[in-house]
């Protein structure tokens, strides 16, 4: 299979679809692999690193598009990228649809196979694609919103570890799961008093033990949450339905108490935030301030660590890029119900129930996507 990785064009997205070791993989199993030129500068990996790993160097992304049989991205694809694939084409990335109409519309009319990164699951009930990511996210999260706390940044002028007679600040993480987490532990490291909400009693449990009592563990109440909000310093927005829109849990009144130069860090702004004061900003311009409160909402926040990221991306993806590209992805889901749930979008037709429902479209079943290939349905 011609495997085709094209330079990401997203605002200040650095990261790349495939390293120089994972072409180099691919290249072993007997498939070709075709890079943009620049594609890696973002991880310092050059032209001449993916030449000696076996890939061949096209000048543009037309080019890549025009001749893969299979584009691995990390980001969604924008709407000039959407464009240029074509039915029976497979695309293997980041999608997000829930949130998304116009891609999603786009990618229908493009005919191609769009198997998404974020859905794909195992066999303990995970996202072992989205986890990478999560991770980095969840750390990230602090480390910007300690910047952003500082005055000079539009906060409250806070240290998160506080000094030996200041108190520490407050950190809230609403959802305890990879991105919680590893969001908690980056802010417990710094010294914060750290709460984190959830729903789940087992996994209240099980990060009670794992922070072994130095954070606070809350059922996520509508009071509970009102509480931790409005006194804390910074709010992390860790909340995940897998495939869907992530919920509006904290509302506009409830951050117009919190105090004046507060922070919010919404994580969960690829799948349209949980904060109803969520707006999707970029690297290049982060925050925004509603209410007297600062908003953190990149939307591809691990693109700054674009090294660790795609290292750590790529070390999820490969397997199942060898099992698309050895097998083709109607044998390789078809063999794997964990891959298969990664599809979300095929010949025109959605194939992900949460994306269809909350985009109002018509669903259709991966398993029947699996059984046919019709011509691409176009869409208005």
């Amino acid at each position: 299979m011609l495997i085709g990785v094209p330079k990401e064009i997203k605002v200040h997205e650095y990261r790349v679809g495939l390293t120089p070791d994972a072409v180099r993989e691919l290249s072993h199993h007997g498939h070709r692999v075709l890079v943009q030129a620049g594609a890696g500068a973002g991880i310092g990996a050059s032209d001449a690193d993916y030449k000696e790993a076996g890939a061949g160097i096209a000048p543009d992304a037309a080019s890549v598009f025009a001749q893969a049989d299979m584009i691995v991205k990390v980001k969604e694809p924008q709407a000039a990228e959407c464009r240029m694939l074509r039915p029976g084409q497979l695309l293997f990335t980041y999608l997000h649809l829930a949130p998304d109409p116009e891609q999603a519309k786009l990618l229908m009319a493009s005919g191609c196979t769009a198997i998404a990164y974020e859905t794909v699951t195992d066999a303990q009930g995970g996202l072992p694609l989205l986890a990478p990511m999560s991770e980095v996210a969840g750390r990230m999260a602090v480390q910007v919103g300690a910047v952003a706390l500082q005055k000079a940044s539009g906060g409250r002028g806070v240290l998160l570890g506080g000094v030996p007679g200041v108190p520490a600040g407050d950190v809230v993480v609403i959802g305890g799961g990879t991105v919680g987490t590893h969001a908690a532990r980056m802010a417990v490291g710094l010294g914060a008093r750290v709460t984190i909400l959830d729903k789940s009693l087992p996994r209240l449990r099980q990060l009670d033990e794992l922070f072994d009592g130095r954070v606070t563990t809350q059922y996520s109440t509508l009071h509970a949450l009102d509480a931790a909000v409005t006194q804390a310093d910074l709010v992390v927005g860790a909340v995940l339905v897998p495939g869907a829109a992530a919920p509006k849990l904290v509302k506009r009144a409830q951050l117009g108490r919190m105090r004046p130069g507060s922070v919010v860090v919404d994580v969960a702004i690829d799948q349209g935030g949980c904060f109803e004061t969520s707006r999707a900003t970029t690297h290049e311009d982060p925050t925004y301030v509603v209410d007297g409160v600062v908003h953190y909402c990149v939307a591809n926040m691990p693109g700054a660590v674009a090294r660790t990221s795609t290292y750590a991306l790529n070390n999820a993806t490969l397997p199942f890029t060898l099992a698309l590209a050895n097998k083709g992805w109607k044998q390789a889901c078809a063999e794997d119900r964990h891959l298969c749930a990664g599809l979300n979008v095929h010949a025109g037709r959605i194939t992900y129930a949460a994306v269809a429902q909350a985009l109002n479209l018509p669903y259709t079943a991966a398993a029947e996507a699996l059984l046919d290939q019709p011509t691409a349905l176009l869409v208005a």
